[in-house]
């Protein structure tokens, strides 16, 4: 299980009599997963053996020959445990973090990278070595190597931000060096809530610094903690840490409370959190006998935990208690707060049974609830196994299917708070037959995809980092193939206060001004409040050089007596914000703070950096210089950072020399000297190739590697990313790997790694060994098709000054035509190992005349290409140099853009090495004031950039930017116009009207400013407005300034999309680039009522088929006086509508309830809310509609499906044909025996006297069962329409209109009467009707 119980810990209490089973966890040193798959925490004295020293030892080491470091980091977002940490990480991946504000930078990014180093292969930490940013090597201090070329992997992304944060740190403050007097800061402190395992001391960290010494004191709950006092309390020597020992007996809860340390010099006092120490509990689980829990199947069901309330909280995980994990899925799942959900349970779930565990973190126990026994009841007492994948489950068990109901949370609606920066959890578990979907939707928006992800089979929604953008509607939607319900969940964002503008240690001369700035923000805004030395600024002694404004302090002319430590706390209901900044009053002439005369090597082409740490007071200004030149270093190839570092962008051979940084103030100056040698990088100038080799034959891989000769190379192997164990079918040398006899197993990937102390290079074939098998007669046939071999022996004639031949041999086509050849170039000087693409030629051709460039050392290899894909690069050819010239073009896209109000800098696109001509490619800058005519400055550049400096303020400037070599100038450049920079706007906009156009919007008007006043270029004139406070009393608005743009030179423009009813302020500025201008007057406007939007949860519900409940809430936005709502609605069934009914009600009214006049129409309803100016947004909803409302066509066609094949529907069929026969009978039988039918001539026979006739012969014929038979059919809207009979005897052939007898006479001639009695007893024929008889019985 991975797991080990400690015998003197194991406490197993019998079950049955209602305790809870107790274990204690001890990991091995390796991360071991327990019960519930959580990562436990070594702890260092049962690490199996090992000991600190015994583990250090059997770590690897750094590549750059550091131990290769590993600590234990404690990750609060349980269960995730404890982690491991590659300190080398940072340093692999070749960025190097020079103070400690970037070692600090490491450490964060290292927290990113979890385990990075054992994910990653030796391989692969290789090539994360060949980043371009890299730290030479300093002799004489600990080795650092340094990244070599061919970034052939990029880096992941954790490089990126460390070096970014490198970067940063650049620009940090200056730190006091330990040998000058300084107040104190604290260094180290424990967690604000400390919690504690009972079975430990107890450790309360707090560290300063300081010079001298800061003396430390400490309160517990706001007193002062006398430790003399307490022999089991003491402070660490040289340090404020406190311990609490318990080896001789004590209680740690009775140290619980909040602990505050105080480091005290004569300078001042520096304040540590306050720290809310807490003893960790893990409580037993109450007794208690657990019943069988006995459920339907097919019914929802809840297994609550309940857990013991321990600190912190514990993880909850289920298991049987056969110690078998419960298996959990989209149907059974555990929700966050520990309980077990069943949407439905199945007769398999009575298999197991269940129990509640619950892992406590310090103490490392598992405490075990008394398992549930489930009883399930059912109408099929088969668990068949095979039913658990049939499409239809449940009907097959005939489990009724049922519509969606939550079981967590309750209701449609609730609420959630969550603070900024954490996670928000929102949780749907729904039941139902089938098992329901769970979908996630945000009102009025989408889900943050970027921090958003699905968890516990998408019924949580988990979206980490919140922010104020969050906030707002969330909505869960269950369904099945039965319905759908949704629950809204309504999520308001919070947040404790966090730093805008934390405050920053203050290091002034005397005389100087300074402030100190403290700034931050939260939700409630928090408070700010100043201390100074741990006391309240109220209660210190007046200071007339202080002075406070908020939260700010502004020192002006300061003094040796001004030294202090100031500490400002930002705090709300959230929790709060502590921070100490000194200030410190120096007079300091520099100094430099690095060793002196550093040897620094570094690769050739790579980016460096020189390091040039530097103090005095005032701050010193720093200048670099090479070789003792009188220039300063700064622009083009250089950059100086503020804290002294000069970074070489890219390094050439002519950098190598002596640098000097100068550091000067008024006080005097200091320097420093760095030595810089530049090395030629390693390559693999001849890499192994792919082979195919048979059983038993011998192989060798070439590896042959061009280095500098002042380095010491290094060759190694690596089979399939892992050290090659060269044994005795293996021989090594210096620049090749032979392999005698090769066997299976040496099928692999081979990787030769050339490396130096600086840099590494890498190259790699595969290996494919055949085995034994009989050689095919045609080998071509045999073989499929394939990429073809590479192209071999090339060779350069017809050498011309701008031409040459290039012949070659082509490799086998392997089956496949060859159809292309792509030659390829490389040089040596401005891109050396990067091939570009130079021609490309038909597959027929072998040879080619190439057209060249001056003065670029062309190397050439050819690649073949046919329909399954490119061969390798054949070997490269000879070099050919071909003779120099003037460069006859300029480079591109030239550009003159001020960075700084007084500079000007000018860029260009660099020229590359075909176009560059000669040697020592370089470019002449020329520029003037476009307006004056003046003379052209100019200045040559190595670079691709130059700064001008001291400009005016936005000028505009003719630009010339021309390419130059050893053999001459480019042609003469076109003037670009540039402009130097730009200082912010000095005027603001003048006499600005505002017009209220309607609820929303307003329209602006405003004169123009003078040009000159711009100071640069006028990008837009801008408004910032807000909303101040609504007309509407009680109603909390968000002042949250908003903008609006109007671009260009513009005098008027319009704000929309403002909020009724309230009142605003405005100002506007000018932008242009450098950005905004002063504020113009604020300007106050109001605007007027408009219509509210759309009432809020809006729900229709229907408790019975007589009444329907409605439930609105007040609109989010009233927008204006509410005088009431509106609510509209019309009863609907199908494509017929009703009515339509309109009720208002009060603007407090709420709740309306509809009864119902029919109950099978359905009601659609809609409701807007009304203000004085009319109605606002309406919002519509539908009653549910009634449960036996379904599809007709598919309720008739599963009834058929289902009902046809039955055997009581059969006989009964049977029944009523036989009944509607006897009936067909029983007819015929009365009609033959009281019917009269006189059939005769009309000349032949004499009428008799009994006979009714006219005199005339015809007869008075009156046939009643012609008559239609009296039915009924209720209609959709209740009416009653008559029907015609389905049991006429026209219909059976006795009779009618229409008629011929045998010999065509009409059927006039006959005679059919018909006794009243018999008429009058067949009037109501509907009931004996075979049709309706059958339709009466469906």
């Amino acid at each position: 299980m991975g797991v080990t119980r400690s015998r003197e810990a194991r406490n197993y209490f019998d079950s049955t009599q209602g305790r809870a089973a107790v274990f204690s966890l001890r990991p091995t040193f390796r991360e071991k997963k327990d019960l519930a798959g959580i990562l436990l925490r070594p702890k260092s004295a049962s690490w199996d053996g090992l000991g600190p020293k015994k583990c250090l030892a059997s770590l690897p080491t750094c590549p750059h020959g550091g131990r290769l470091r590993r600590h234990w980091m404690n990750q609060t977002m349980a269960p995730s445990g404890e982690r491991l940490i590659d300190l080398c990480a940072i340093w692999d991946a070749g960025v190097y973090l020079p103070s400690a504000a970037c070692n600090r930078a490491s450490s964060g990014v290292a927290r990113k990278r979890l385990n990075e180093a054992e994910k990653l292969s030796s391989v692969q930490e290789a090539q994360l070595k060949r980043l371009e940013v890299t730290r030479p090597r300093v002799l004489g201090s600990r080795e650092r190597g340094q990244v070599p070329r061919m970034a052939r992997q990029p880096p992941p992304p954790w490089v990126h931000a460390a070096f970014l944060l490198c970067l940063l740190s650049l620009g940090g403050a200056i730190e006091i060096p330990m040998d000058l007097t300084q107040p104190p800061t604290i260094t180290k402190q424990s967690v604000k809530d400390h919690i504690v395992d009972p079975r430990d001391n107890i450790l309360i960290e707090c560290e300063a610094k300081g010079n001298p010494a800061p003396s430390f004191h400490w309160t517990r709950n706001s007193r002062f903690f006398n430790i003399a006092k307490d022999p089991r309390v003491s402070m660490r020597r040289r340090s404020g840490t406190l311990v609490i020992d318990f080896r001789s007996g004590g209680r740690p809860e009775e140290y619980e409370g909040e602990y505050q340390c105080f480091a005290r010099n004569k300078f001042g006092t520096a304040l540590s959190n306050r720290i809310r120490l807490q003893v960790s509990k893990s409580p037993l689980w109450p007794k208690e006998n657990l019943d069988p829990v006995v459920v339907q199947e097919g019914a929802p069901l809840t297994l609550q935990c309940n857990p013991p309330p321990g600190l912190p909280s514990p993880v909850i995980f289920w298991m049987s208690s056969s110690m078998e994990p419960i298996t959990q899925d989209k149907r059974v799942s555990q929700g966050h707060n520990g309980d077990l959900y069943f949407s439905n349970v199945m007769l398999q779930d009575m298999q197991t049974d269940y129990s509640c565990n619950a892992r406590f973190h310090f103490t490392h126990t598992i405490q075990q609830k008394n398992p549930f026994t489930l009883k399930v009841l059912t109408n099929h007492p088969y668990n068949d196994s095979s039913l658990r994948n049939h499409p239809d489950m449940y009907s097959a068990r005939g489990v009724a299917e049922r519509t969606p109901s939550f079981m967590y949370p309750q209701g449609t609606a609730s609420s959630q708070m969550v603070l900024r920066g954490m996670d928000l959890l929102l949780e749907c578990i729904a039941s139902g037959v089938p098992t329901p979907d769970i979908a996630w939707y945000k009102k009025g928006g989408d889900l943050p995809s970027d921090k958003a992800k699905f968890e516990n089979f998408n019924k949580a929604l988990r979206i980490t980092n919140v922010s104020e953008e969050d906030s707002g509607e969330y909505f869960c939607l269950a369904s099945n193939k039965m319905g759908s319900i949704r629950h809204t969940i309504s999520v308001r964002v919070k947040a404790a206060p966090y730093w805008l503008d934390e405050p920053k240690n203050l290091i002034l001369a005397p005389g100087e001004d300074g402030r100190l700035v403290c700034r931050a923000n939260g939700n409630p805004k928090p408070t700010v409040q100043w201390m100074v030395n741990g006391e309240p600024l109220q209660s210190a002694p007046p200071n007339p050089n202080r002075e406070v404004a908020g939260d700010t302090i502004i020192f002006r002319d300061t003094q040796i007596s001004s030294r202090a430590v100031y500490q400002c706390n930002t705090s709300n209901e959230h929790g709060y914000l502590l921070a100490n900044a000194f200030v410190s009053v120096l007079d300091v002439p520099p100094r430099m703070l690095s060793p002196r005369n550093q040897l620094i090597r570094v690769i050739l082409y790579n980016r460096t950096r020189l390091d040039c740490p530097f103090f005095g007071s005032p701050i010193p200004t720093l200048r670099w210089f090479k070789n003792g030149q009188g220039s300063n270093l700064d622009g083009g190839n250089y950059h100086v950072y503020e804290n002294g570092s000069l970074e070489i962008k890219m390094i050439r051979k002519e950098d190598q020399g002596i640098y000097t940084c100068v550091a000067t103030n008024i006080l005097g100056k200091a320097e420093n000297q760095v030595r810089l040698e530049v090395k030629d990088p390693t390559r693999i100038y001849r890499m192994p190739e792919d082979q195919v080799a048979k059983r038993g034959t011998t192989v060798q891989l070439e590896c042959r590697v061009k280095h500098d000769p002042s380095l010491k190379l290094t060759v190694s192997w690596l089979k399939d990313d892992e050290p090659l164990y060269i044994g005795n079918r293996m021989k090594k040398e210096d620049d090749s790997l032979t392999i005698f006899g090769v066997a299976e197993r040496d099928q692999g990937s081979y990787t030769c790694v050339a490396s130096t102390e600086l840099d590494q290079d890498l190259a790699k074939a595969y290996l494919t060994v055949l085995a034994d098998q009989a050689t095919p007669t045609n080998r071509l046939a045999a073989l499929p098709k394939g990429r073809p071999d590479r192209p071999r022996d090339l060779e350069l004639t017809d050498l011309a000054e701008r031409s040459v031949r290039l012949t070659w041999i082509p490799g086998d086509a392997n089956n496949s035509p060859i159809t292309d050849y792509v030659v390829q170039f490389e040089e040596d000087q401005f891109q050396p190992g990067v091939w570009h693409d130079h021609s490309k030629y038909p597959g027929s051709v072998n040879s080619a005349v190439l057209r060249l460039s001056p003065y670029v050392n062309y190397q050439f290899r050819v690649i073949a290409i046919n329909e399954v894909g490119s061969s390798h690069p054949s070997l490269p050819s000879e070099r050919y140099r071909t003779s120099g010239a003037p460069p006859e073009s300029n480079p591109g896209d030239v550009k003159g853009e001020g960075t700084r109000k007084n500079n000007m800098e000018i860029t260009w696109t660099p020229m590359n090495a075909t176009s560059a001509f000669g040697p020592n490619l370089r470019y002449i800058v020329k520029w003037r004031r476009r307006e004056t005519r003046e003379a052209w400055n100019n200045v040559t550049v190595w670079g691709s950039r130059y700064v001008v400096g001291q400009t005016p303020v936005y000028v505009p400037y003719e630009i010339r930017v021309q390419a130059e070599n050893d053999f001459g100038k480019g042609p003469e450049p076109e003037s670009v116009i540039g402009y130097s920079g730009e200082d912010y706007p000095r005027a603001a906009p003048t006499e600005v009207k505002v017009r209220v156009m309607n609820s929303t919007a307003i329209s602006l008007q405003w004169n123009r400013v003078y040009s000159d006043t711009v100071q640069g270029q006028l990008r837009e004139y801008r408004a910032y407005y807000w909303r101040e406070s609504s007309l509407l009393k009680n109603l909390w608005v968000s002042q949250k300034r908003q903008q609006a743009s109007f671009p260009g030179d513009r005098l008027r423009g319009m704000v929309s999309r403002l909020f009724p009813y309230s009142n605003y302020k405005l100002e506007m500025v000018v932008v242009n680039g450098r950005g905004d201008g002063p504020r113009s007057e604020t300007k106050e406007f109001t605007t007027p009522e408009g219509v509210p939007s759309a009432p809020r949860r809006f729900r229709v519900r229907q408790p019975n088929l007589e009444t329907i409940n409605l439930e609105w809430d007040h609109p989010e936005h009233p927008n204006g006086i509410m005088i009431g709502y509106t609510l509209k609605y019309v009863a609907f069934n199908g494509t017929k509508v009703g009515k339509q009914i309109v009720e208002n009600f009060s603007p407090n009214q709420t709740k309306f309830t509809v009864q119902r006049t029919d109950p099978v129409s359905r009601y659609r309803f809609t409701l807007s809310a009304r203000t004085q100016v009319g109605s606002g947004e309406a919002v519509t909803e539908e009653s549910p509609a009634p449960p036996n409302e379904a599809t007709p066509t598919a309720a008739y066609t599963n009834n058929q499906a289902d009902i046809a094949t039955q055997g009581w529907f059969i006989g009964l069929m049977c029944a009523i044909a036989l009944l509607v026969l006897i009936l067909l009978i029983v007819c015929f039988i009365k009609r033959s025996r009281g019917g009269k039918y006189p059939v005769r001539e009309k000349k032949d026979v004499p009428l008799g006297p009994e006979d009714p006739k006219e005199e005339d012969g015809s007869f008075d014929y009156s046939d009643e069962d012609n008559k239609p038979l009296q039915g009924s059919q209720t209609s959709l809207d209740g009416t009653i329409k008559q029907q015609e009979s389905d049991d006429s005897l026209v219909d059976y052939g006795e009779g009618g209109e229409g008629q011929f007898n045998e010999d065509g006479s009409f059927i006039g001639q006959y005679t059919v009467k018909k006794d009243k009695e018999e008429t009058e007893g067949n009037e109501s024929s509907e009931a004996t009707s075979p049709v309706n008889a059958i339709y009466s019985l469906a």
